[in-house]
């Protein structure tokens, strides 16, 4: 049986170079030709506006880089691009690494080692790993701006539908996925990955009420593999401040302040508490205290319950990592944990817990996900966020000293009663 870390990045069929050729010989047709740019080693489309900036890879769809305030003096770009994107590197150990930055829709999440009924996904999916097609681009009477993308999946025959929309005066991005087709229950996720500051704790990060946090219930990082993990194994806490650590001193670490332990490489799961929400999205947030700026998404948390920590501060030394590998990745998924698919659906950690880890899919019925990520500007004073107040008109983001910032967003639109 493979261990978590080796399920979360294992060895795809196709090889970089394969799929290289793939995309060159593909052809695009001369509206996404022209809409195509290169940004950071991936041809991009980009969708943008006055407030916000938007670029998404051909292949895999990554959403990144994502510039908020782009017009102000100071703009905000909160994702993570990997360091090995301009460096050709060949035969990277899984697919999904070769274009990783950013956001990205999952489907199946998680590494997917294990074949599912003789279904032998990629790690986080196709939707992940694969080359989408340029649909369209539409501007509304409101001014949203709308770029339209769609895949057709392979290892099980479907077809998922990516819209991401930018609104005039609101500092987010819309994102919905339409799954056609695919039969069967999978796991899927939306893998949001934050760059980690220089600077220790600088990085504050805040969720919704949860009903149970826990860590991953197996060794994440194999130090004979040369990776290595700070927290303990299987272990339960109810505060991000205090999560059981591997070690006897300290026997908690603060997995709510990052950069805080280089040189390791952990997972953690928060799963949300609905009847805590009151009917409003679950949510998570990120404050950088040396910027100042707030990171939040929003989702349903009866459609993805669970948000996974992936904290990889340099604690993986194998290529392409390198040791080098900076980010916080904050995943709004349905799974159990990054196992993907076939253990998703048997009895797991999570699911042992009344936590639902997989979704049935009907060939006949479209099935949506969708999410909100946005990023504004916070005062000097503004440390973490200690609550979100969801009003008619948008939200506000409340601190632990006190200090708000109100934001015009359609939170609605992730409990599919807004559009």
């Amino acid at each position: 049986m493979l261990d978590a870390a080796r399920r979360h990045t294992i060895l795809t069929t196709m090889g970089v170079a394969t799929m290289a050729a793939m995309l060159g010989s593909a052809g695009a047709s001369a509206e996404d030709k022209d809409a195509l740019r290169d940004i950071h080693g991936q041809p991009s489309w980009v969708l943008a506006n006055d407030d916000v900036e938007v670029a998404v890879t051909r292949l895999g769809g990554h959403m990144a880089p994502v510039t908020f305030a782009r017009g102000a003096a100071r703009p905000i770009r909160p994702y993570h691009v990997s360091p090995w994107q301009e460096e050709g590197l060949a035969d990277l150990p899984a697919a999904v690494l070769v274009p990783l930055r950013g956001d990205f829709f999952c489907l199946p999440f998680g590494g997917n080692g294990e074949a599912f009924r003789g279904e032998q996904h990629p790690p986080h999916g196709e939707t992940a790993t694969e080359a989408w097609t340029f649909t369209s681009r539409d501007r509304a009477a409101d001014g949203a701006e709308t770029l339209t993308l769609s895949l057709e999946t392979r290892v099980r025959p479907g077809r998922v539908t990516k819209e991401l929309v930018v609104r005039p005066d609101e500092p987010v991005v819309y994102t919905r996925h339409v799954v056609q087709g695919f039969a069967g229950p999978s796991t899927v996720g939306h893998h949001a990955t934050l760059a980690l500051p220089k600077t220790l704790r600088a990085l504050a990060v805040s969720v919704s009420p949860f009903r149970l946090g826990m860590t991953n219930p197996s060794r994440f990082s194999d130090p004979t593999a040369g990776e290595y993990q700070s927290l303990a194994i299987d272990a339960t806490f109810t505060d991000l401040t205090r999560v059981p650590s591997l070690f006897k001193e300290p026997a908690d670490a603060d997995c709510a302040h990052y950069p805080s332990r280089p040189g390791y490489a952990d997972l953690l799961a928060v799963v949300a508490d609905p009847a805590a929400l009151g009917g409003h999205p679950a949510w998570t947030a990120a404050v950088n205290t040396e910027e100042h700026w707030a990171w939040f998404s929003l989702r349903d948390p009866a459609v993805l319950p669970t948000t996974l920590f992936w904290i990889e501060d340099g604690g993986r030394h194998g290529v392409p990592w390198n040791g080098r590998n900076h980010c916080l990745g904050l995943e709004d998924i349905c799974g159990a944990f990054a196992d993907g698919l076939a253990p998703s659906t048997r009895a797991n950690a999570l699911a042992d817990r009344g936590v639902r880890t997989t979704h049935d899919f009907d060939a006949t019925k479209p099935k949506e996900f969708r999410t909100i990520q946005g990023a504004v500007r916070v005062p000097a004073t503004f440390d973490r966020v200690a609550r979100i107040e969801f009003r008619d008109q948008g939200l506000r983001l409340v601190a632990e000293s006190g200090t708000s910032v109100d934001v015009p967003v359609r939170h609605a639109y992730v409990m599919g009663t807004g559009t």
